[in-house]
């Protein structure tokens, strides 16, 4: 006979390890590539030590002369707090007593609750590896009805719940936690379920924008900070950090080898780092294969962690990602990236050791598993942009 006490069980001895595995390596290609470590976790931040620049204490002599002066490494804390993760199950007390006499049916429920949530984390935790950390979806330039433009909807999916924001982050009025309904790629909208649009003013070309749920500010520092203008960077200021500044460039057109290897080159002699992953958008890929073919180029595939499939430049896997900017190609060594965790995924439990528990008032339980942790570059200047890229 199913009970919640063998409900919750089955939550804490199955299905966590699945659910754990699935989304630190199956929720996206670049994160499969990134370690995940609890060190340099202190209390609610993450404070690492990084290295940077080159020792000072060599040089050359004479043989009775003075020996080099001792001057050691180049060292620099990052600090960033753990940012909390969540994923939230909902499950009836209509559906537990409906398949209590049925182990099988009950089985069909949690399966089914699991895996929508692993493709809602997913999807989310996808999102917010090239994020900026301020949760932000889009910019909305015009609303029509409960229908909104935006400047691009590659971050959004039906049943999302997102927040209405000014561009300065204030809540606007009756726009908390609206469900989106609609989405339309080609032309830009994102329809949600309340029509706000009496209640935006787009005067003086004023903007608004959309954030996940309770979500602004409080998302991982993903490539979108790394690459993008904020004048700090892991609590230190870019302009006193020069260290602190990735490649960039404006391709301003076609997708070439010469753009391409250019920025690979660069990176290797100005940080000494070696490329092992480029991640672009759809568009940008499709461009790179048809110059690849127009040149008869042979493109090799090869399989990631994870089980990914992706194309080879050079040996080294592009990846397409549909959260990836448009026209834009990040040309990235992983093996400076550390996901920093207090702990993995782990059900939130209540004093009584329970993880499915009842929400007030109402026929529902709930359980929500959780993460605490930031993404850390320590070596920033040795990973690369390409954007500006005609796409295909």
């Amino acid at each position: 006979m199913v009970t919640m006490t063998s409900a919750d069980s089955a939550l804490k001895s199955y299905y966590l390890g699945a659910v754990s595995e699935q989304l630190n390596t199956a929720a996206n290609p670049l994160l499969a590539q990134i370690k995940q470590s609890t060190a340099d976790v202190w209390g609610k931040e993450v404070r690492r030590l990084v290295q940077f620049g080159v020792n000072g204490g060599v040089g050359a002599g004479t043989e009775e002369g003075d020996l080099p002066a001792a001057n050691g490494n180049g060292y620099a804390q990052f600090v960033t707090t753990l940012k909390n993760l969540y994923g939230t199950i909902e499950i009836s007390d209509k559906a537990v007593r409906a398949s209590e006499n049925n182990a099988g049916a009950f089985v069909n429920l949690l399966n089914a609750e699991m895996e929508g949530l692993v493709r809602a984390s997913s999807f989310n935790f996808g999102r917010m590896l090239f994020g900026d950390g301020t949760g932000k979806l889009a910019t909305v330039t015009a609303a029509s009805g409960a229908a909104l433009t935006v400047d691009s909807a590659r971050n959004f999916a039906v049943g999302m719940a997102v927040d209405v924001l000014t561009s300065a982050g204030g809540a606007v009025d009756g726009g908390a936690g609206l469900r989106v309904t609609a989405v339309d790629p080609d032309k830009k909208t994102v329809t949600l379920s309340a029509d706000l649009s009496a209640k935006l003013s787009f005067a003086d070309s004023a903007t608004y924008m959309l954030c996940v749920q309770g979500s602004y500010g409080l998302e991982l520092t993903g490539l979108g900070a790394i690459f993008g203008e904020g004048t700090t960077l892991y609590g230190l200021t870019r302009s006193d950090n020069k260290w602190l500044e990735p490649y960039k460039k404006d391709v301003n057109g076609a997708i070439s080898e010469t753009a391409i290897q250019t920025a690979i080159d660069r990176l290797e002699e100005r940080a000494g780092s070696r490329v092992n992953f480029i991640v672009c958008s759809w568009g940008v890929k499709r461009a790179l294969q048809n110059y690849l073919a127009q040149y008869k180029r042979i493109t090799d595939v090869t399989e990631l962690a994870g089980g990914y499939k992706a194309i080879t430049y050079n040996g080294i896997p592009v990846v397409a990602d549909r959260f990836c900017p448009e026209k834009t190609m990040y040309l990235l060594n992983t093996d400076d990236f550390c996901l920093h965790q207090l702990c993995d995924w782990k059900w939130l439990e209540g004093d009584d050791g329970r993880v499915l528990r009842q929400v007030a008032g109402k026929p529902l339980y709930t359980a929500t598993l959780v993460k605490y942790a930031d993404l850390i570059c320590t070596r920033p200047c040795g990973q690369g942009m390409l954007y500006g890229i005609t796409e295909a």
